[in-house]
């Protein structure tokens, strides 16, 4: 699947098919992404490749794995650690020690 005809064949059904998942139009992604929705349109037809950087900001603002959307991995679950990790950074001392409590009390079901 590392091939770049493969990449560009399956990243316009994976675009949309994370859009659609996320439950965004494709004018709410541009916005959500920066990228013009004409260009959003563009990507999911396969009529452009995504340049590097806009390749990044969607899978930022559909919380996936570039790699994902390039068809290098097959599944993005799990791909949302990142947002997780960034969320917990937000959060004062007192909150990450109650989560952290909370999560050990899961494990130790």
């Amino acid at each position: 699947m590392n091939t770049e005809s493969n990449e560009t064949y399956v990243f316009p059904e994976r675009l949309k098919a994370i859009r659609e998942l996320r439950k965004l139009t494709q004018a709410q992604l541009a916005e959500k992404s920066k990228i013009p929705s004409t260009s959003i349109s563009h990507l999911e037809a396969g009529s452009r490749k995504p340049s590097f950087d806009n390749l990044r900001k969607l899978g930022i603002a559909l919380e996936v794995s570039t790699d994902y959307l390039l068809g290098r991995v097959d599944s993005f679950e799990g791909t949302n650690t990142d947002t997780l990790f960034r969320d917990l950074q937000n959060l004062t001392d007192s909150d990450r020690e109650t989560i952290r409590r909370f999560a050990e009390s899961l494990r130790n079901k």
